[in-house]
């Protein structure tokens, strides 16, 4: 038995040929929509992280540079002391207990933007700059104080106490 299919057209793979032209105008606007959605959303999370990773990195150079003039102080490099100026956009180790912004032996550390040190408190006083210097055989520092570091969004800040030892919050 032999059977008759009398819809040829139904079976024939002619019909489809031609009725894929490519993708259409709606269907590329669908596209262009969707990824307009996840880039304004994303985005935004990258410039966070981006200001989060700023902070961290200036925070940690402030604190390096106040253990490099401690440790520097407590070696007795070149028998001196050694301390820190800060200011909004760097910080400077100095040698002696006085600091000289024309001194050779000066080493600054830029901090990157938008990272900046918006307030120092040594001893009590509030300013945008100041001097830590430490004391030559206990490498306690002359002040204690607070440095607050801040981008457009976040802050830290770093407390210097009486022992020498900083702290973060």
């Amino acid at each position: 038995m032999k059977e008759n299919y009398t819809n040829k057209k139904a079976c024939s793979p002619s019909r489809f040929v031609g009725s894929r032209r490519g993708i259409t105008v709606v269907e590329l606007l669908i596209v262009v929509v969707v990824l307009g959605v996840i880039f304004s959303i994303a985005l935004p999370q990258f410039s966070k992280i981006r200001e989060r990773q700023v902070l961290k990195s200036a925070v940690g150079e402030i604190l390096s540079s106040l253990t490099q003039a401690q440790s520097q102080t407590l070696a007795s490099v070149d028998s001196s002391s050694y301390g820190v100026h800060l200011e909004s956009d760097k910080v400077i180790i100095f040698k002696g207990t006085v600091f000289s912004a024309n001194d050779t032996n000066n080493k600054t550390v830029s901090l990157v933007t938008p990272a900046s040190i918006t307030d120092v408190t040594v001893d009590g006083v509030s300013g945008t700059s100041g001097d830590i210097y430490f004391n030559r055989l206990t490498g306690v520092p002359s002040d204690t104080g607070a440095v607050t570091v801040s981008t457009g969004s976040y802050s830290k800040i770093i407390t210097i106490f009486a022992t020498g030892g900083v702290g973060v919050n």
